[in-house]
């Protein structure tokens, strides 16, 4: 039996530190850092990081509605990033870290706005959130190197001051959702 995947494209930061979040949950099959959101057709990291593209660093997650709902990634996504913080992300600034969910049909549009209004009403945050919505017209894969860099450079600074923290606080929230270890 083939089971049923779909697509997710968020952005909330670094795209390494939510490729590394989204790969510890069950029912995510794969996650592709990359680039959307933006004007220029087949973006590079350097033309991103200009900040002029227009486009967001995104993680693309594949995953199994059946065993991961939509709705529970989007919880994840706010739990994992400040999406209260316009064009910002700690010391990451600019708009290519903004917040952003692009969305890639209807039902998608409408859980994420339904998502962000209970967040809001919940009182959760302090500041309004200013994560976007907005529909998914292009993804453009990163660069080989940004693949699986967590995993990859686990020592690395940044890694271990800007991930680690991310994904402890995960692995404290989301233990019943998260793949079972040397799974």
């Amino acid at each position: 039996m083939t089971r049923r995947r779909e697509k997710a494209t968020l952005g909330g930061g670094c795209f390494w530190c939510l490729e590394a979040a989204f790969l510890e949950l069950r029912g995510v099959t794969d996650v592709v850092p990359g680039y959307a959101g933006g004007h220029v057709p087949h973006p590079t990291y350097e033309q991103v990081c200009t900040g002029t593209t227009g486009h967001a660093e995104v993680v693309q997650v594949t995953f199994d509605p059946t065993v991961l709902s939509y709705r529970d990634l989007l919880q994840v996504f706010f739990t994992i990033h400040d999406p209260t913080t316009p064009d910002r992300q700690g010391n990451d600034v600019g708009p290519q870290y903004r917040s952003i969910i692009l969305y890639h049909d209807e039902a998608q549009r409408q859980a994420a706005e339904a998502v962000i209004r209970e967040l809001e009403a919940s009182g959760r945050y302090e500041a309004p959130i200013v994560t976007e919505v907005v529909p998914l017209k292009a993804f453009y894969p990163a660069e080989p190197y940004h693949h699986r860099y967590y995993q990859r450079h686990p020592w690395q600074p940044y890694c271990r001051f800007v991930i680690a923290p991310k994904l402890s606080k995960l692995r404290q929230q989301f233990a019943d959702r998260l793949v079972a270890p040397n799974s």
